[in-house]
């Protein structure tokens, strides 16, 4: 293998990302593909561009190339026959991250993205060893810095919000600081005219966007899928948290259609723990970063299609079946629908905070923030197990970290396991009943929180806040659908809605018939992952039974006399 990487804990896993297929395992995978032939020097994939599949190499050698948009190229490896090329992004016929030339004159089986989902399915054990080979490719990918280069200043939010986007989706980037990399400022001399500019995005192509947002670099990179307007799907579920990826995993591999929506990344809040240690079956715990990326590839390998990131703007219930209608005009129409997009930290109200946001304050606390806050002070408000997961994790960054809260403890929001971490962290201060007033900077930075306390004011002079203060749902998408919520603004299911429904009323259906909610937007909820994730189960067994009746009243419609 070759490449100027350097080393990486995945070279001595090359038998997994690069397996042998034996001559029985090649032809397993015949009837799943077509025999293709190409001209040595002939290209197969092309940075940017869609996919036509997975290539098993029967002869012939496939070089396998990087490219960003600098123009720079470094050989990654060259394929040889009896292994196959592709990456995780070959489910669901994503853009290539690499570009493939033929080495000689090539012969492969050529698997379709729906093909190959249905090898992966029909295939237990080989498909096993694809799908580790497909996500250890997308890891040594991401550690190579393939893709799009993110210039700008290190601590400026929207190349934070940016790289923080291009993680969470498990997409491999590269970031260079405009303030110390030497090379930046001769790029910047070449690509931007003010630092309204920044960040700069340079695409593998060579494209430049300045200063895009989240839905303009997903539409560059060639994210947003289309939509067959004829078809209605068994479910369409909104928000891909732990509650909606289970409900997509559990649908799909039981033979539903399945739609999934989610307008920033897999996983939700949970996504964004840096450690989740009471989740059963990961006794060592797992990042939710992680575990919404194995329930992400886990729903694409049964076939559900997945939109990220696309914005909901409405659901019409006055229709049959009902509509979710896209921010971009088009709409979905879907047998049953479930609302899984959870909740939002709350803004707390803080003189000073709008200035800030985005300049040292944060609602969430990833590798990115992370190294942000190195070696310095940081301050964090909240007394929940995502405050506590996030307290331990900067703990191992920062220099000391302050937490402030409202209540005289921890004990009635937070698991025992975090209490006691916390309390044996020794550059952790845990201040009681203390809240911000103000917040100051010089500048647009952020340099010193105004508090008070039983004792009187406290200043802290920080540069970071982290914020994880409450949650309000994310319904605004429901107003003009009559979905009871309660005053809180949070979806009521079951025995708790105005009225059964002609299904009878189930536990996660919502008042309007077909229409179910699960995870922390659902009124009475449980907010832990594992409750999110069982829900995410329970709804599946509730969808069948709406459709079965739909079913029997389609029947006997049909059967009726004129």
């Amino acid at each position: 293998m070759t490449g100027d990487a350097p080393f990486s804990a995945l070279d001595d896993r090359y038998h997994q990302t690069h397996p042998i297929l034996s001559d029985r395992e090649i032809e397993r995978m015949r009837p799943f593909g077509t025999m293709q032939t190409y001209r040595s020097g002939e290209r197969l994939l092309e940075s940017g561009v869609p996919v036509p599949g997975m290539f098993v190499l029967l002869d012939g050698r496939i070089s396998i190339t990087r490219r960003d948009g600098l123009g720079r190229v470094s050989e990654v490896l060259e394929q040889l026959p009896r292994r196959f090329v592709a990456e995780i992004g070959q489910l669901s016929g994503r853009p290539s991250l690499v570009d493939g030339h033929a080495v000689g004159d090539v012969t492969v089986i050529l698997i379709p993205p729906e093909r190959l989902r249905a090898l992966l399915v029909a295939e237990a054990e080989l498909g096993e060893r694809i799908m580790r080979s497909l996500i250890l490719r997308r890891v040594r990918l991401i550690e190579r810095g393939t893709g799009p280069i993110l210039l700008g200043k290190s601590d400026d939010g929207r190349l934070i919000l940016l790289q923080g986007f291009l993680s969470r989706n498990g997409h491999p980037h590269t970031v260079i600081d405009t303030d110390t990399d030497p090379d930046a400022i001769q790029l910047l001399e070449r690509m931007s005219r003010s630092d309204a500019d920044l960040p700069l995005v340079i695409c593998s192509d060579g494209t430049v966007l300045r200063a895009p947002d989240e839905n303009q670099l997903a539409s560059q990179l060639g994210w947003l899928p289309e939509f067959d307007r004829e078809h209605i799907y068994d479910v369409a579920i909104v928000g891909a948290g732990p509650a909606g990826l289970a409900t997509a995993v559990y649908a799909a591999s039981e033979g539903l259609s399945v739609a999934v929506f989610d307008s920033r990344a897999p996983g939700g809040q949970a996504g964004a723990s840096s450690r989740i240690e009471n989740y059963l079956g990961f006794p060592t715990g797992i990042s939710g970063q992680a575990l919404a990326g194995r329930a992400f590839v886990q729903a694409q390998k049964f076939g559900a299609h997945i939109a990220i990131p696309l914005q909901i703007k409405a659901l019409h219930c006055d229709c049959f079946p009902v509509e979710i209608e896209l921010t971009d005009g088009r709409r979905i129409a879907s047998h049953t629908v479930v609302i899984a997009t959870g909740a939002a930290y709350r803004k707390p109200a803080i003189a000073g905070l709008e200035k800030f946001e985005g300049h040292g304050t944060y609602y969430w606390a990833s590798p990115v923030e992370a190294r942000l806050c190195k070696g310095v002070e940081v301050a964090l408000v909240g007394g929940g197990n995502s405050a506590g997961q996030a307290i331990v994790y900067l703990a191992s960054h920062a220099s000391h970290v302050h937490v402030l809260i409202r209540a005289q403890g921890l004990e009635a929001s937070m698991s025992r396991y975090l209490i006691d971490r916390i309390a044996a962290l020794p550059n952790v201060t845990l201040h009681r009943k203390t809240s911000i007033e103000s917040m100051e900077g010089e500048g647009d930075a952020l340099a010193a929180l105004n508090c008070t306390t039983p004792e009187g004011p406290l200043r802290l002079h920080v540069r970071h806040l982290f914020l994880f203060t409450g949650a309000n749902p994310n319904t605004s998408w429901l107003q003009g659908c009559s979905v009871d919520t309660d005053q809180g603004g949070f979806v009521l299911t079951g025995n708790a809605v105005s009225g059964s429904t002609i299904y009878g009323t189930t536990t996660l259906e919502t008042s309007v018939p077909g229409v179910f909610a699960i995870g922390d937007v659902r009124s009475a909820s449980t907010k832990r992952v594992a409750a999110a994730v069982g829900e995410g189960a329970a709804v599946v067994s509730q969808i069948h039974g709406v459709l079965a009746a739909r079913q029997k009243l389609t029947m006997r419609s049909n059967a009726a006399p004129a």
